[in-house]
């Protein structure tokens, strides 16, 4: 693996590239991008996402696991709480700033998409100015936004034609297989992800719930070896058990799936620019905690989740336009979660002053 392609992953630049690309050729070549877009939406957003939110509940299971981060119920309802509470702030900021204009009733069926939070880029701006015990927090309570975010989504907007009886039944069995294998003591990953996900995917589908969910019920059921290890950093090499085969498998693939999904989602014209651009972004900003201003800034970047939420909320066309707009605008609060930081020596930047003070000479007066 080269140095480049290396940095990339840990960085978590495949996303980031691929909106990049999205965005130029979306207002270069729009006819070419939205049909490209309208062909693989399928497999990205339905299938391929189901990947990157699996890995995303296997850091959830490893940190509630009896040596993870955030093991006791003490800390991860905190984190519930936090969340609830930055999503909560975030839609009524949303709905307040519609009340300024006359799109209201337009926009405001879009209210769940303020709920978003990029994981990927979360944990990538927290491991550059937040200090090592602080991430494993953002991280989770960013999880969890998307998880109320999902929820209310999945409610409210149904895909597809609706088979609910079929469709729970369906996903019962997927659940009971994963029960029943865990206790077989199966220890490949593959007939979890074979059988159950596949289950899983068609019973969602059938209820009207996105797909993409179909791994989040049967990952926590896939064995681990209790260890002692950093949050979002791979398991070591010597580890034999399923849910970290699972992830050195699909951690290279599940790049791609995001690279994909920034180039399927993110080509936006830039002359759409709207309300609904505006009240996604100051909602995002504006409604998280202001006590905790370094943390709130950085979860408040929603960009690939938002992105997904915007796809399910509303139909093509100028709204959802400015929904991801307003999505890609997040993005800039990273930079400015790190400007502030900085400005109130936070995080990273207070133990860097902490080291240069300590490295220092010390000056002794005659």
């Amino acid at each position: 693996m080269t140095r480049a392609f290396r940095f990339a992953i840990d960085h978590y630049l495949f996303l980031p590239v691929g909106a990049a690309v999205a965005l130029s050729w979306a207002n270069n070549w729009p006819a070419s991008y939205f049909t490209f877009a309208h062909r693989v939406s399928f497999m990205v957003n339905d299938v391929g996402m189901a990947l990157f939110f699996a890995l995303m509940t296997r850091e959830v299971v490893e940190a509630a696991a009896p040596d993870g981060a955030l093991h006791t119920w003490r800390r991860l309802m905190l984190a519930v709480a936090a969340a609830s509470g930055g999503c909560l702030g975030a839609v009524l900021v949303y709905l307040g700033y519609l009340q300024m204009g006359d799109e209201s009733s337009v926009l405001a069926p879009g209210w769940p998409i303020v709920c978003a939070t990029d994981v990927a880029f979360t944990y990538f701006v927290a491991s550059n100015i937040c200090s090592q015990r602080v991430i494993p927090f953002l991280v989770l309570t960013a999880i969890v936004s998307n998880a109320i975010g999902l929820v209310v989504l999945e409610l409210r907007y149904p895909i597809g034609e609706i088979h609910a009886g079929a469709g729970i039944a369906l996903s019962m069995v997927a659940i009971t297989a994963a029960v029943v294998m865990r206790r077989c003591d199966v220890r490949s990953f593959w007939p979890y992800v074979l059988v159950s996900g596949a289950i899983s995917w068609f019973g969602l589908f059938l209820t009207g719930l996105h797909p993409a969910l179909a791994l989040v019920p049967i990952v926590p059921f896939l064995p681990r070896t209790s260890r002692t290890r950093r949050f979002m950093v791979d398991a070591p090499l010597g580890a034999r058990d399923a849910l970290s085969r699972f992830h050195r498998t699909w951690k290279y693939p599940g790049h791609l799936v995001l690279f994909m999904f920034g180039l399927t989602n993110a080509g936006v014209v830039l002359r759409g620019v709207g309300t609904g651009t505006w009240a996604i972004a100051i909602a995002a900003l504006a409604g998280k905690p202001a006590d905790m201003i370094v943390v709130a800034l950085v979860s408040s970047t929603g960009f690939t989740v938002a992105l997904f939420f915007a796809t399910v909320a509303f139909p093509v066309g100028p709204v959802l336009n400015e929904a991801k707009l307003g999505a890609l605008l997040t993005i800039g609060v990273s930079v400015l979660a790190t400007a502030v930081a900085k400005l109130l020596r936070a995080g990273r930047f207070a133990e860097r002053a902490v080291r240069r003070r300590a490295s220092a000479p010390e000056y002794v007066g005659v």
